[in-house]
Protein backbone atom coordinates (compact mmCIF):
# COMPACT_ATOMS: atom_id res chain seq x y z
CA UNK A 1 0.00 0.00 0.00
CA UNK A 2 0.91 3.70 -0.62
CA UNK A 3 2.29 5.95 2.11
CA UNK A 4 -0.44 7.12 4.08
CA UNK A 5 -2.99 3.38 4.30
CA UNK A 6 -5.21 5.67 1.96
CA UNK A 7 -6.65 3.78 -1.00
CA UNK A 8 -9.01 5.23 -3.38
CA UNK A 9 -11.28 2.31 -3.83
CA UNK A 10 -11.09 0.53 -0.34
CA UNK A 11 -14.81 -1.35 -0.73
CA UNK A 12 -16.02 -3.88 -3.32
CA UNK A 13 -18.85 -1.74 -3.98
CA UNK A 14 -16.85 1.51 -4.90
CA UNK A 15 -15.15 -1.01 -7.61
CA UNK A 16 -18.92 -1.91 -8.59
CA UNK A 17 -20.23 -0.26 -11.92
CA UNK A 18 -23.70 1.30 -12.13
CA UNK A 19 -26.87 -0.78 -13.78
CA UNK A 20 -27.12 -0.13 -17.06
CA UNK A 21 -30.04 2.60 -18.68
CA UNK A 22 -33.43 0.77 -18.34
CA UNK A 23 -35.41 -0.45 -21.57
CA UNK A 24 -36.09 2.63 -23.80
CA UNK A 25 -39.81 3.97 -23.68
CA UNK A 26 -42.54 2.15 -25.84
CA UNK A 27 -42.54 3.67 -28.77
CA UNK A 28 -46.41 5.44 -28.34
CA UNK A 29 -44.56 7.72 -25.59
CA UNK A 30 -41.31 8.14 -26.92
CA UNK A 31 -41.07 12.45 -28.29
CA UNK A 32 -39.46 12.31 -32.11
CA UNK A 33 -39.52 15.12 -33.77
CA UNK A 34 -39.51 15.74 -37.66
CA UNK A 35 -38.44 19.00 -39.29
CA UNK A 36 -36.75 20.08 -42.39
CA UNK A 37 -33.41 21.15 -42.28
CA UNK A 38 -30.25 22.53 -44.16
CA UNK A 39 -27.73 23.33 -41.45
CA UNK A 40 -24.12 22.09 -42.52
CA UNK A 41 -25.40 20.02 -45.01
CA UNK A 42 -23.63 22.20 -48.10
CA UNK A 43 -27.36 24.33 -48.29
CA UNK A 44 -29.08 20.65 -49.10
CA UNK A 45 -32.62 20.16 -47.56
CA UNK A 46 -32.72 17.04 -45.38
CA UNK A 47 -35.67 15.81 -42.72
CA UNK A 48 -34.00 15.02 -39.99
CA UNK A 49 -36.38 12.42 -37.01
CA UNK A 50 -35.07 12.70 -33.80
CA UNK A 51 -35.97 10.95 -30.36
CA UNK A 52 -35.77 8.27 -31.30
CA UNK A 53 -34.93 5.37 -28.50
CA UNK A 54 -34.17 2.04 -30.44
CA UNK A 55 -30.77 0.25 -30.30
CA UNK A 56 -29.11 0.96 -33.91
CA UNK A 57 -30.07 -1.78 -35.50
CA UNK A 58 -34.00 -1.23 -35.26
CA UNK A 59 -33.15 2.44 -36.49
CA UNK A 60 -31.85 0.97 -39.44
CA UNK A 61 -34.66 -1.23 -39.84
CA UNK A 62 -36.88 1.88 -39.28
CA UNK A 63 -34.59 3.94 -41.74
CA UNK A 64 -35.33 1.65 -44.35
CA UNK A 65 -38.77 1.84 -44.50
CA UNK A 66 -38.77 5.21 -44.41
CA UNK A 67 -36.85 5.20 -47.56
CA UNK A 68 -39.32 2.90 -48.83
CA UNK A 69 -42.34 4.96 -48.48
CA UNK A 70 -40.75 8.40 -49.42
CA UNK A 71 -38.59 7.00 -52.46
CA UNK A 72 -35.12 8.57 -51.09
CA UNK A 73 -31.87 7.92 -49.39
CA UNK A 74 -30.81 8.20 -46.45
CA UNK A 75 -28.99 7.57 -43.01
CA UNK A 76 -28.19 7.52 -39.62
CA UNK A 77 -26.17 9.47 -38.00
CA UNK A 78 -25.29 9.44 -34.06
CA UNK A 79 -29.03 8.26 -33.38
CA UNK A 80 -30.63 10.80 -36.31
CA UNK A 81 -32.28 9.51 -39.11
CA UNK A 82 -31.70 11.85 -42.43
CA UNK A 83 -33.66 11.77 -45.09
CA UNK A 84 -33.25 13.54 -48.63
CA UNK A 85 -34.93 16.30 -49.37
CA UNK A 86 -38.68 17.54 -47.81
CA UNK A 87 -40.03 14.52 -46.68
CA UNK A 88 -42.07 15.39 -43.45
CA UNK A 89 -45.44 14.02 -44.41
CA UNK A 90 -43.94 11.00 -45.36
CA UNK A 91 -41.97 10.38 -42.60
CA UNK A 92 -44.98 11.16 -40.33
CA UNK A 93 -47.22 8.64 -41.97
CA UNK A 94 -44.53 5.84 -41.88
CA UNK A 95 -43.50 6.89 -38.42
CA UNK A 96 -47.07 6.61 -37.27
CA UNK A 97 -47.79 3.47 -39.11
CA UNK A 98 -44.60 2.15 -37.29
CA UNK A 99 -46.72 2.57 -33.82
CA UNK A 100 -44.86 5.75 -32.95
CA UNK A 101 -46.61 9.51 -32.44
CA UNK A 102 -44.33 12.08 -34.20
CA UNK A 103 -44.91 15.36 -34.23
CA UNK A 104 -43.83 18.06 -37.28
CA UNK A 105 -41.08 20.14 -35.18
CA UNK A 106 -39.87 23.90 -37.23
CA UNK A 107 -41.75 25.81 -39.93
Amino acid sequence: MAKGGWQEFSRPESLQRAAPASEPAPKGQQRVRVQRTKAGKGGKMVTAITGLEAPESELKTLLKQLKAAAGTGGTVKDGVIELQGDQVAPALAALEKAGYRPKQAGG
